[in-house]
């Protein structure tokens, strides 16, 4: 297995001393509870549900769509951590449907509801029926699984939020920041926390774990040269999503503090040292053709061919960023990791009128981009969507 911190750039973990400091209560309360993850059969539901399993928690419950990583995701706790004592329970099911309704009812309630389902990708919002389809997973059904959650007694709902939703360039951030304001309404009856985080090293469909695709298909290699980003392990996603849902105060958000173990790396950086690691010298192509035209000539060789590019496509941020300059900080709590801190404050009205609108735009079966980018200015003044015509699908 490709040694993945030595990949990013770093040397150790970034919540290595806040895991051990605070791992008997997070032991404790686990131990102790009821736990139901949404989308836990993605790259971070996964790590979030191993997380709470090798804590040895009374239920855990998982639903996504995605059957075959439900599959892979109890192989794997099987095959590392074994057996628990509590209840260990996988449904394939979507959380927007009447199934997952009847699942809340008929369970008993979970006192720890962590919803892990998004559309990730800057990508989704090419076209207008994607994009749609952004909108619900990201935001609507975070607002029907807070109203489940709340109805069925849930002590704290967690929702992961995303490093993009800090001044939003691109919809998928301006989504997850949209699904913020309305966690700080639900708050008022539920207590909720979230957290924001960089990119996750190797997750899927990431440009990271396309890497693994094109080696094992003997595929050349294609990256941005002028990227730069933040990184963490999947582990790491697991621990700071659990620490903020077990330990975060009602509407904190919990980010990971930039230190030396923190840094911007670039894809093509992280795409040589892969190959390297791996036994392969990369080989800088100046075209995509050429790249492909080259792979079997280099690949015997123990040369792989790489294709770097400047980056040009919709959404992209030159920087990343966990917080805005009007936010609250608490910086002193954990030695790795940051909490915002927020009041409950909301215009209740604006958050209706976008209710509306989408629900108006769905009911009409026709939409534009346009539409939806116009009703998302009128959520964020000072979103900066960066449109440049060009998108990810356009790219090897």
């Amino acid at each position: 297995m490709q040694d993945v911190l030595t990949l990013i750039g770093r040397t150790k973990p970034i919540f290595d001393i806040d895991i051990a400091v605070h791992d008997p209560e997070l032991r404790d309360i686990v131990s102790g509870s009821r736990f139901l993850v949404i989308g836990g059969a993605g790259t971070i539901g996964q790590a979030v549900a191993r997380e709470i399993f090798k804590r040895n928690p009374r239920v855990l419950h998982v639903v996504d769509i995605s059957e075959n990583n439900m599959v892979e995701l109890v192989r794997d706790i099987r095959s590392t951590l074994g057996y628990g004592e509590g209840d260990f329970s996988t449904f394939a099911i979507d959380c927007g449907t009447p199934e997952f309704s009847a699942l809340m009812r008929g369970t008993g309630g979970y006192d720890y509801v962590l919803n892990l389902s998004a559309l990730k990708h800057v990508r989704s919002e090419k076209d207008p029926f994607t994009l749609m389809r952004l909108i619900q997973v990201n935001i609507l059904n975070t607002i029907d699984t807070l109203a489940s959650a709340r109805a069925s007694g849930t002590s704290k709902y967690f929702c992961v939020s995303t490093d993009k939703a800090a001044n939003p360039v691109n919809m998928m951030g301006a989504s997850k920041r949209i699904m913020e304001m309305f966690l700080m309404r639900a708050s008022l009856d539920l207590p909720v926390s979230t957290a924001r985080f960089a990119n996750v090293a190797f997750s899927d469909g990431s440009l990271l774990h396309g890497f693994n695709q094109r080696f094992a298909k003997r595929q050349p290699i294609s990256a941005p040269r002028d990227v730069r980003r933040y990184f963490v392990t999947p582990q790491e996603s697991g621990e700071l999503c659990l620490m903020s849902c077990l330990l975060g105060e009602n509407r904190d958000v919990f980010f990971p503090k930039l230190s030396e173990h923190l840094h911007l790396i670039t894809f093509a950086e992280i795409a040589e040292a892969y190959l390297r690691q791996l036994g392969f010298e990369p080989v800088q192509c100046t075209t995509e053709d050429e790249a492909r035209s080259r792979a079997a000539e280099l690949i015997p060789q123990r040369r792989w061919p790489c294709y770097f590019f400047d980056s040009d496509t919709t959404g992209e941020k030159d920087f990343e960023e966990f917080f805005t300059s009007a936010e609250t900080l608490d910086m002193a709590r954990f030695d790795g990791i940051g909490v915002i801190k927020n009041a409950p404050d909301f215009e209740a009205a604006l958050l209706d009128h976008f209710a509306v609108e989408i629900g108006r735009l769905r009911a009409s079966g026709v939409w534009t981009k346009a539409d939806i980018v116009a009703l998302f200015h009128t959520m964020l003044p000072d979103f900066g969507h960066k449109e440049t015509g060009k998108y990810l699908d356009g790219r090897m």
